[in-house]
């Protein structure tokens, strides 16, 4: 098996999810082939970064050089995760992969994309448009869109900017630590509002699918009559497919 780094924080619940998701795929892979328990599990190292910091480091949209203190955080965890011997790196967020190419200037250890795979994901599950929602810096940025393009899904456009700070309010407020009582409501509310027919919608934040604990761990799910990608699980999918024995590259 090849060593996990993750790099978590962002926010903590998320992080949880992702090793405890990494975890129990790793066990159902090993019950599948006969394993006798304890099953194995990838080894793992996580670096934790501070969310109140890296939030007050978001630079601003088509301003580069605003970015370097956010940017230099991921860049400092992620080699540290190198140093620990980590095979590969997954970070378990989907708002620093809108600056990826930035962050990992100078860093040698390979990053597991949660941009590449969710598109992948989407245009397997049969969509042709997707609709995008995350953090305002997901939302405004055009990443997601790019690669979805790649893929031939093709992305609404940008919501006007009160309806991304209403997203990104909602994310704060509804789903720090977990999901409120009322967080599936709110979400599936502002997705009648901006969802067309036959559109994936992304839970592109790692906190939105906590609202729908039922599909925790499905990358593709329907409920409440609509088609959800959910990238967290996509991402994880991917990090067991590169981390067990003979599952892939």
């Amino acid at each position: 098996m090849r060593k996990i780094g993750i790099v978590g924080g962002v926010g903590w619940a998320s992080t949880m999810d992702y090793y405890r998701a990494i975890a129990e795929g790793a066990g159902r892979y090993y019950a599948e082939r006969g394993y006798p328990t304890p099953y194995p599990i990838p080894p793992m190292t996580i670096e934790s970064v501070v969310q109140a910091q890296t939030r007050a480091l978001r630079g601003r949209t088509g301003q580069d050089d605003s970015w370097a203190g956010f940017d230099a955080v991921f860049r400092t965890a992620l080699i540290t995760l190198e140093n620990a011997g980590c095979a590969f790196a997954v970070i378990a967020s989907n708002t620093p992969h809108a600056r990826l190419d930035a962050i990992r200037k100078g860093v040698q250890l390979p990053v597991l994309s949660i941009l590449d795979v969710t598109a992948s994901a989407t245009a397997d599950a049969g969509a042709d448009r997707a609709l995008v929602l995350g953090t305002s810096v997901t939302m405004a940025s055009r990443d997601y869109a790019l690669a979805l393009e790649r893929e031939c899904v093709a992305a609404n456009g940008r919501l006007p900017d009160d309806q991304i700070t209403e997203m990104q309010t909602m994310i704060d407020s509804d789903f720090h630590g977990g999901a409120s009582p009322r967080a599936r409501d709110r979400l599936l509310t502002y997705c009648r509002r901006h969802a067309g027919p036959d559109t994936a919608i992304l839970l592109a934040c790692t906190e939105l699918p906590l609202a729908f604990p039922e599909h925790r761990d499905s990358p593709v799910f329907r409920a409440d009559g609509f088609l959800f990608v959910n990238p967290s699980a996509v991402h994880v999918a991917a990090a067991l497919k590169r981390a067990l024995p003979d599952t892939g590259s």
